[in-house]
């Protein structure tokens, strides 16, 4: 990280530090949508955006946007601190293993798909909330860098979270955990990929302790009151959704399951899930649709919304209060379930 990215992250998470009544007259006025209303050093964060000129990740050439989300994450991710990190290859994708403090061994691990639209994001631009995730719960993260659109378009990554669950299974004992303890999650387009592991899984008897899907994409067929409302202003934007689509999906159909689980016939023996969502997010329905699927075809489910939260809250990992608090409530569910 050079200077002036150490610079901006000292002053974001200074500001983000400010008690809520002066972050909430530096904001704004208070925005309520939908019955909810935004944190305040949420809507401040965004507004700094804006001032700062920052522009989103859409409105650039791809190999430019991913430079920049590195970059963005950096700033609001902060240095978490975790026991021990080693990168390795698994099914000859590149992957990071955080093993927390005192993990015993054997311990549970989460196999962990990053988001990012399916054409950015990588083992960098989740590495805060992965370490954040990791020593939070207590469980070992194994995080899986897939390949990525437009080069490899779908069902390339469905493939390569598919082959690296099944490499987990086959290689237990060197990652610290056994069969039975393995879970899957995956935060946007990650918990797409999760969504389809978990549903191959039970429909192919393996074994799968859990999954964390964190405000997943799960339908590229219908617009829900969600996106539509949020579809501006709130850091995910329609015209992202679109270029995410576009690069990934491509001429692909939209209602293959492997595109978009919400169209999956859902197998008996669901591995029981976590789902989560944002408030201010336009894929909210559309996880809590999921959730109410999952629930139908007979899987144990907690639905958790944080309804004053935008897309993107995973990687506020160190800067401001209110994204490192339900990041907090997610480990804390997750530790629940894997460690009880």
């Amino acid at each position: 990280m050079n200077l002036r990215h150490r610079v901006e992250r000292s002053l974001l998470t200074a500001v983000l530090a400010l008690p809520e009544p002066v972050q909430r007259r530096l904001g704004g006025r208070p925005v309520h949508l939908d019955g909810q209303t935004l944190a305040a050093d949420t809507q401040l964060m965004l507004r700094l955006q804006r001032l700062a000129r920052k522009a989103g990740v859409e409105t650039m050439p791809i190999p430019r946007a991913r430079l920049a989300a590195v970059d963005h994450t950096r700033l609001a991710g902060g240095d978490q601190a975790i026991g021990s990190v080693r990168d390795l290859r698994v099914a000859g994708l590149g992957a990071r293993l955080y093993v927390p403090t005192g993990a015993a061994t054997p311990g549970p691990l989460l196999v962990f798909f990053h988001g990012g639209g399916f054409f950015f994001g990588d083992l960098e631009t989740h590495d805060a909330g992965c370490r954040s995730l990791a020593e939070r719960s207590g469980v070992r993260v194994l995080a899986v860098d897939y390949r990525l659109a437009p080069e490899h378009p779908f069902p390339a990554a469905y493939d390569d979270a598919q082959a690296a669950y099944r490499w987990v299974l086959d290689h237990t004992d060197e990652l610290g955990t056994e069969p039975g303890r393995v879970a899957v999650g995956g935060d946007s387009a990650g918990g797409n990929l999760a969504a389809g592991v978990a549903i191959e899984a039970a429909r192919d008897g393996l074994p799968l302790a859990f999954q964390l899907l964190i405000y997943p994409v799960t339908d590229h067929a219908h617009p829900t009151l969600s996106a539509r409302l949020f579809a501006q202003g709130f850091y995910l934007t329609q015209e992202f959704i679109d270029l995410a689509a576009s690069s990934y999906v491509g001429d692909a159909d939209p209602l293959d399951p492997r595109v978009s689980p919400a169209y999956a016939e859902l197998p008996a023996g669901l591995a029981p899930a976590l789902v989560v969502t944002a408030g201010f997010d336009p894929l909210r329905d559309e996880g809590e649709a999921y959730a109410r699927r999952l629930e139908q075809a007979g899987a144990t489910v907690e639905l958790r919304r944080f309804p004053d939260q935008i897309h993107g809250f995973f990687n506020i990992a160190g800067a401001g209060r209110s994204a490192p608090a339900a990041n907090a409530v997610v480990a804390e569910r997750l530790r629940a379930a894997l460690l009880p």
